[in-house]
């Protein structure tokens, strides 16, 4: 069987693919490991996706995204899905127990992977005050203090937002940061951040939730206080698959797409995280799924 469209990835841009392609009659299948809904599906309560003024759990949201799309025909698959190809027009999806699945169009939805300091506490407080989103859970430290780990942009960026919340510190492993000049001269103008030098955080501490992180500053221990964890030390996007199509491929190994969330490979779309300029939110990558999934079924409509 060649599907009309498959999908690689069940979070909230696949799973709104899915729902689109179904409703619109194409044969769909969605290929996904676990099905657990990828960074939403890990986060407790979710305040900012609209039509929720009380907030929803986040598992429940995507469980809720899973049964739409199965409602409307989505074939569900759970693999892996190591590598793609296209021969006269259609693409062929190889999976990890050797079967090749064909399509006539293809959607990647796998999202990204926050880089992890991989240090004792992170994933024990993943969810009660460690976080790698600021406008995820920033609202949840209203006169907080905050630990933020980082140099680059996302650091500085994301930690000049949490001081609408909290007081931040910075912590960063070098003695000057890699930021963008601009947001450099406004994280030190911004008189609710305060910087900690060639420093390292070795374990984050706490009692069902975070209460300290240990430093390790110039050889010598030091654990400050802290309600919170914001950790950016870089993400990685999940683009292995298509590591053998450096064409659609920036330096970084996001997708690149046009407007319509195509990439320089006709037929072959990628939606959320993973492509380049995302701005890594539930609402936006659902907007990228839906817009991919209507351009798929332009494009199939215009073949026939």
């Amino acid at each position: 069987m060649i599907y009309d469209c498959c999908i690689i990835g069940a979070g909230s841009a696949g799973l709104s693919s899915a729902i689109y392609t179904g409703r619109a009659q194409l044969s769909t299948i969605l290929i996904d490991a676990s099905l657990a809904g990828g960074q939403l599906g890990e986060t407790e309560l979710v305040e900012n996706y609209p039509g929720f003024p009380e907030g929803i759990d986040g598992p429940e949201l995507m469980a809720r995204m899973l049964e739409q799309a199965t409602k409307f025909g989505t074939e569900i698959d759970l693999g892996y899905v190591q590598g793609i190809s296209k021969t006269n027009g259609i693409f062929q999806i190889n999976k990890d127990d050797g079967s090749i699945l064909e399509a006539k169009t293809v959607i990647l939805a796998t999202g990204s992977t926050h880089t992890k300091l991989g240090i004792p506490g992170e994933e024990e407080f993943s969810g009660r005050g460690v976080s790698y989103c600021a406008t995820c859970d920033g609202a949840y430290f209203k006169d907080k203090e905050l630990v933020v780990v980082g140099g680059g942009d996302a650091a500085l960026d994301e930690g000049i937002f949490l001081t609408r919340y909290a007081k931040v510190t910075i912590v960063h492993r070098r003695g000057q940061l890699r930021a963008s000049k601009i947001l450099q001269e406004r994280a030190f103008k911004n008189e609710r951040i305060n910087f900690i030098w060639n420093s390292e955080v070795q374990e984050i501490r706490g009692n069902n939730k975070v209460q300290s992180v240990l430093l390790i500053k110039e050889g010598k221990a030091e654990e400050i206080k802290t309600d919170g964890v914001f950790i950016y030390v870089g993400s990685k996007p999940n683009s292995q698959m298509v590591k053998n199509l450096p064409e659609i491929l920036d330096e970084n190994g996001y997708l690149i797409t046009d407007i319509q969330m195509e990439t320089p490979i006709k037929g072959l779309f990628a939606a959320g995280d993973l492509r380049v300029g995302s701005v890594r939110q539930a609402g936006s990558a659902v907007g990228d799924g839906i817009t991919a999934a209507i351009e798929v079924q332009k494009r199939l409509e215009n073949s026939n």
